[in-house]
């Protein structure tokens, strides 16, 4: 990795070039540069999630920068998740076994009492190849290898979500029906720490949908009752496409929650 940020006269230079040429440079503050280095160091593991990153001084040192900038660029990865703070104590790696992160991509909310775990049921869990629309969301060729896994989650004893899940079969090659039942702890978090693959941010599509007969059956309810239908793209560092999600939430005793900045 680079000890230092990209030159700024060096940049005026290659605005000169770029312009003789034809060419449209792009510029980026001296925060979102560092703020770049440091992601890229996330993305290679030298810092692993949970682990504490070097102090704002420490990395003023060394990128040659003021300690100013890098906060900056540390306050951008605090809003995006990336790192945490904890006062007192330093910056964190952000990491999927933090109870408040076991949430964040779990918008079903009890109506209620306090958000929980629930119970995973599995149901199904294969190697096989990607169908065309999974293979073009995942950034795959249509019949690549995945991982297909189709689980229903209990709360409280009440079945309520029924999810299928498609992972790259590069990715997460090894990730079996036994290691996903005798694990107890997040998913996310078993992701995180036996594949070495984040999750960072995620795009998701909601609909109403009335119940099949097949999903009827799994949560325990009369076909054609309305379920809340969800389309989660996972992404981890790079911006690359490591999950596909799709599941179906009954929502008598819960609601889909999310705020809004």
């Amino acid at each position: 990795m680079s000890s230092a940020p990209p030159n700024p006269s060096h940049n005026a230079t290659a605005a000169s070039a770029g312009s003789a040429a034809s060419v449209s440079p792009t510029f980026s503050p001296l925060y979102q540069q560092i703020k770049a280095l440091i992601t890229k160091s996330l993305q290679s593991g030298e810092w692993k999630p949970g682990e504490l990153i070097p102090s704002e001084v420490e990395l003023a040192n060394r990128f040659k920068v003021s300690q100013g900038t890098v906060r900056k660029a540390i306050d951008e990865l605090a809003a995006e998740n990336l790192v945490m703070r904890k006062q007192g104590k330093g910056t964190f790696v952000s990491t999927h076994h933090e109870e408040r992160a076991q949430f964040r991509f779990l918008r079903l909310m009890p109506d209620e009492g306090v958000p929980h775990p629930g119970v995973s049921q599995f149901i199904e869990v294969k190697r096989t190849r990607a169908p065309a629309d999974v293979a073009r969301l995942l950034d795959l060729k249509s019949g690549d290898a995945v991982i297909f896994v189709k689980r229903v989650q209990h709360f409280d004893g009440v079945p309520t979500i029924v999810e299928e899940l498609w992972l790259p079969g590069i990715t997460f090659k090894g990730l079996t029906a036994e290691r996903l039942e005798e694990y107890k702890g997040p998913m996310y978090g078993l992701f995180e720490s036996e594949f070495g693959t984040r999750m960072i941010r995620a795009t998701e599509k909601i609909r109403a949908v009335c119940a099949a007969e097949g999903d009827a059956a799994l949560l325990k309810i009369a076909v054609n009752t309305p379920l809340l239908a969800s389309e989660r793209v996972s992404f981890t560092y790079g911006d690359k496409p490591v999950e596909l999600r799709r599941g179906l939430y009954l929502t008598e005793r819960h609601h889909y929650h999310n705020e809004l900045n």
